[in-house]
């Protein structure tokens, strides 16, 4: 897609009003959209017991607290200005380790570990020894474990950073957003460019070696020139990898979020400007396009992976972790089986209850069926790779020809469209068409309902 076409009025009219519409950003299949309560805590502990002994497993760690709530937000996180609500959530993530240790059939090793939030930054240095002692005690930590987590650049400091990488910090993903005062103003958020590099100047000291700048575009004022400034002010620290995730704006799902004037938000023609706009610099001065919204140096393992064909997608997005399953700790946190998909109670108070209860906290799921699998690998290979053999996933799962003739029906449309070319079983994504993967994906998607409106917009 070049920015010619995107320039071109009626190109971009056309493609706003084709595709325009909602879908899911597919960080699993099928969707926490399709979790119920059916699937629970005797579910979660039959999937526990059946990892083997040997299999590596990833963790995920979920820390919902930050020290302001930007507006913009879409996690699940509360603002805390005094650290005894955090002290007593490190409590109840000890309790939940310990009943997993009693779930586990044996310590399984652990080579990599993700904190999500909210801002994990939040946790003391205290908090982050316990806490890792409690890892060691019923997982394996690898030696050279991974450790990934998020930050909020104001929060930070460096005996954090140092603390954090004598456990093992490898990765660190710092959100920057846009650095416009008057974008940061309306979503009620502050940070500067000397502070993120104050940032990188203790992880790098520490020895992270991948760093990553989360930005976004169609925030509320936000515009093509301001978002080039904020890219070109994190240029000068030269991350590893960027991600550039499109705003959602989904107000009857995050309340606060009706704090933002929707007549400041700019609409699908800017948006598209401003995502495109960015990724041609950032492609200019050497990083690799990434699946829907990543951005990575050549030699970074995200886009090495993508040139073996190795790229995955899980709930952080992409990534090269190929573990088969990711537990999850923490209210709201998402785990990952062979069986299907577990996730968490969210509201915190409810999953205290449930820990005090003695139980594991998971309140909803959903299992995983062959064509689940098989779509489901579809689904994600047109997410990493924008290409699909089809002739191969269908020898790979058993499949007949008449599931690859139903597969190409639903993306005949797309192909009519110009959006994707299909020949011999292989699906290319071509054209517009990286533009709207997420509507592709989603006739693929066997559970999509377009009329729910459950998702953001998919431009």
């Amino acid at each position: 897609m070049t920015l010619t076409a995107l320039r071109d009025p009626q190109a971009l009219a056309d493609l706003v009003a084709r595709f325009d519409g909602r879908a899911p950003r597919y960080t699993s299949y099928p969707t926490a959209v399709q979790f119920t309560p059916d699937v629970g805590e005797a579910a979660y502990r039959r999937w526990l017991a059946d990892l083997p002994a040997g299999d590596p497993v990833s963790l995920y760690m979920h820390i919902p607290f930050c020290a302001r709530l930007c507006w913009y937000c879409g996690c699940n996180t509360r603002a805390v200005n005094r650290h005894e609500p955090i002290a007593a959530y490190v409590g109840k993530l000890l309790d939940e380790l310990r009943l997993l240790g009693q779930a586990l059939p044996s310590k399984l090793p652990a080579n990599a570990l993700h904190f999500g939030g909210g801002t994990p930054n939040m946790l003391a240095v205290e908090e982050l020894d316990v806490l890792f002692a409690a890892l060691g005690e019923v997982f394996e930590l690898a030696p050279d474990i991974e450790v990934a987590t998020e930050i909020d650049p104001p929060a930070l400091t460096r005996d954090w950073v140092m603390a954090c990488a004598g456990h093992g910090l490898r990765r660190a993903s710092l959100g920057v957003q846009n650095l416009d005062p008057q974008v940061q103003a309306a979503v009620d958020r502050k940070g500067t460019i000397e502070e993120a590099a104050r940032c990188v100047g203790w992880l790098r000291e520490a020895g992270v070696t991948s760093i990553n700048f989360d930005l976004m575009y169609g925030l509320p004022h936000q515009t093509t020139a301001n978002t080039l400034a904020t890219i070109d002010a994190v240029l000068g620290l030269r991350p590893e990898r960027l991600a550039l995730f499109g705003y959602a704006h989904v107000p009857w799902m995050k309340s606060h979020q009706q704090l933002i004037a929707e007549d400041a938000l700019p609409g699908p023609a800017e948006r598209l400007d401003q995502s495109e706009t960015a990724a041609d610099r950032l492609i200019a001065e050497g990083y690799v396009r990434i699946g829907l919204d990543h951005f990575a140096l050549p030699s970074d393992e995200l886009a090495i992976a993508l040139a073996e064909g190795r790229l995955r997608r899980n709930f952080q997005g992409y990534t090269t972790d190929a573990a088969k399953t990711l537990i999850g700790m923490g209210a709201s946190a998402i785990g990952a089986f062979p069986q299907g998909f577990v996730q968490n109670v969210t509201r915190e108070l409810d999953w205290r209850a449930a820990l005090e209860r003695g139980e594991l906290p998971v309140a909803r799921g959903v299992a995983i069926t062959d064509e689940d699998r098989f779509r489901g690998e579809i689904i994600e290979r047109l997410m990493c790779d924008f290409a699909v053999d089809l002739h191969a996933m269908c020898a790979r799962h058993g499949r007949s020809l008449a599931d690859l003739a139903l597969i190409l029906a639903r993306l005949e449309p797309f192909r009519r469209e110009g959006l994707l070319q299909a020949e011999a079983g292989r699906v290319d994504v071509v054209g517009h068409g990286r533009l709207v993967i997420r509507s592709i994906c989603a006739a693929v998607d066997a559970y999509f309902d377009a009329q729910q409106g459950r998702h953001a917009k998919a431009l």
